[in-house]
């Protein structure tokens, strides 16, 4: 059993939060946010597109299951703190190999526990995501004032250019035969890690991709070198404003009429590579319990996503991109909670995008579709 410290959360406004230290002890900034999932932690843990942020869970209970060494999403703990009301004493599932807490040790991420996650989150919906800091132990004891500050003096997560950060150093490739695919492949993708989680080309190699993952800074040279049959951009963290370099990348995938995919920060850059602009979120969508209107089908699909930048695109009608040498774009899916855009839909080229998670790892999977109607599109041009 691990001492108890004290620990405090504190934000930008001045807000204070008294609890008891979880994880590490020390002290970490980042960006507070709510999480709606009421599973799926570790999963959530290591989605790298949870960078340089202090993940508040409004699920009450956090740890239960423990930690495993088959369900992360990438090679570490992305959070930058982790913020939890009533942590398990102890796990209680036969995959679990370790708790949280000692997991939270390890990778040095420190975090804070008996804090009314309610309250939080009930603040942040109202005055928006904020810059944070989680102090325990020792910096837990400074005047509330001096920690006031060093929050305040952190950088906005609006203008963060991280993919970068995340992104694999090397490419690799994940072949279908080795996920149950029986015979020679499909297709090839060339997959742009911008902070892709583990599932995403599990979920393409289990329909026949090989996928080439490459790293955010991939020139299209190097997406050329891999022969691909399409083109995939991934989720990650950041503000798509910075992301110019992957913007004028996908330019150059669409202008060579290669098809393309994109999800979360992908839709992101398809809107800004199409000419539409960008902005932040209040609070963004995070959880997996998300509402959104196909509007293609008419279905509704409950959604994994994680972001808190959104495209700037007229909803419910077909207009010419702002780039108009692509010609007419419709957006394809909408959040029902807000109305924010949530896929796009190239009519005149090969390319779609949506906001939220496919690969919905823990869950959903109402969208698991989508790697089909990609690989369609794949077909679909070999066959023009």
């Amino acid at each position: 059993m691990s001492t108890i410290d004290p620990a405090l959360l504190v934000l930008e406004d001045g807000t204070v939060h008294e609890g008891t230290a979880y994880g590490a002890r020390g002290s970490r900034l980042g960006e507070a946010v709510f999480a709606t999932g009421m599973t799926g932690y570790q999963e959530t843990l290591t989605d790298p597109s949870y960078a340089r942020q202090i993940v508040v869970q409004t699920a009450p209970h956090i740890g239960n299951t423990g930690v495993n060494d088959e369900d992360p999403e990438s090679r570490r703990i992305w959070v930058a703190g982790y913020v939890v009301r009533d942590a398990a004493r102890r796990p209680s599932n036969w995959r679990s190999r370790r708790s949280l807490d000692e997991e939270l040790v390890a990778q040095d991420v420190v975090g804070i526990q008996g804090v009314d996650t309610r309250a939080v989150t009930r603040h942040l919906r109202t005055a928006g995501a904020m810059k944070a800091g989680i102090f325990s132990g020792e910096a837990a004891s400074r005047p509330v004032a001096e920690l006031v500050d060093e929050v305040r003096s952190q950088p906005s997560m609006k203008g963060a250019r991280l993919a970068e950060e995340v992104t694999t150093e090397q490419a690799y490739v994940v072949e279908p035969s080795d996920h149950g695919w029986q015979g020679e492949p499909l297709a090839v993708v060339a997959a742009l890690d911008l902070g892709i989680k583990t599932m995403t080309p599990v979920r393409m190699a289990e329909r026949g991709l090989r996928v080439h993952v490459l790293p955010a800074t991939a020139s299209f040279a190097d997406i050329e070198a891999v022969s691909p049959d399409g083109v995939f951009l991934s989720n990650g963290p950041g503000d798509p404003a910075t992301a110019a370099t992957q913007v004028g990348l996908l330019r150059e995938v669409l202008d060579a009429g290669v098809p393309f995919f994109g999800i979360c920060f992908g839709n992101q850059i398809l809107g800004r590579a199409l000419g539409f602009g960008t902005y932040k979120l209040p609070f963004g969508h995070r959880g997996i319990n998300q509402p959104v209107m196909d509007h293609l089908t008419g279905k509704v699909e409950i959604t994994s996503q994680n972001h808190g930048f959104a495209v700037d695109a007229p909803v419910g009608e077909t207009t010419t991109a702002p780039e108009s040498r692509y010609g007419r774009v419709q957006v394809s899916h909408s959040s029902l909670n807000d109305g924010v855009v949530e896929g796009l839909r190239c009519l005149d080229i090969p390319a779609f995008s949506v906001q939220y998670h496919p690969e919905a790892a823990a869950g959903p999977h109402d969208s698991a579709y989508l790697f089909d109607r990609f690989v369609e599109l794949m077909k679909v041009k070999d066959n023009a």
